[in-house]
């Protein structure tokens, strides 16, 4: 069976099986475009660690049929429970959780998306909103925007970090409690196409563009 290489953003490289590599939409459709070669495939946005624990999980369901892009959707409204299997994987400290989560978004893995932001909905049910704000609003947040090995020390002016906020008002209006977008570190402003709210039972995720 052919095999893949993949090239994490702290330069690992995984050799993986295609048909575990192809639970991704995002790597399935790179090497549909490149057809077959022996060059590692790139993935900036996704650390060793994390992408050891997204290829657990690729190859438990390597042999799932693809689900259909409507049984996604009426499966997110109905329910947040997941498989026992699921359930147990998942169980992972809150910044892995996250990880996960912005790892399934980046490399287009729709049903362990679904896995991630479920348990993240269980975790916040019965909680109040100022506990959810604390607990993983910012948490999130900073994953976002704090998702880089080194740290950076803040050089924006006042002047400058109230342009950067300014020009993201648009994503703080998104979250459901009120909550300042962080600004102690650098960051670069988002941009991305805002989707009418949802009636899923979870937080409903923002594209942000690979790591420069």
């Amino acid at each position: 069976m052919s095999k893949v290489i993949l090239s994490t953003s702290d330069a690992e490289q995984f050799e993986v099986e295609k048909d575990v590599a192809n639970r991704s939409v995002l790597i399935k459709n790179m090497l549909e475009d490149v057809g077959e070669s022996d060059q590692p495939i790139p993935l900036p946005n996704v650390s060793a660690n994390v992408l050891k624990k997204v290829l657990e999980w690729c190859e438990h369901h390597k042999k799932d049929p693809e689900p259909l892009a409507e049984d996604l959707d009426d499966n997110r409204r109905k329910t947040t429970e997941i498989s026992d299997w699921d359930a147990k994987f998942i169980q992972v400290d809150q910044e892995m959780l996250f990880e996960i989560i912005l790892a399934a978004n980046y490399l287009d893995i729709k049903p362990l998306l679904d896995v991630g932001c479920k348990t993240v909905a269980n975790m916040i049910k019965g909680k109040q909103p100022e506990e959810i704000r604390k607990l993983y609003v910012e948490f999130f947040w900073s994953c976002l925007y704090r998702r880089h090995p080194f740290n950076i020390v803040n050089d924006f002016t006042p002047e400058e970090e109230a342009q950067i906020k300014k020009e993201n008002e648009w994503a703080e209006d998104r979250l459901p409690f009120s909550h300042p977008l962080p600004t102690s570190h650098s960051f670069a402003p988002v941009t991305a196409t805002v989707n009418p709210p949802s009636p899923t039972p979870y937080p409903r995720l923002i594209p942000v563009g690979p790591r420069t």
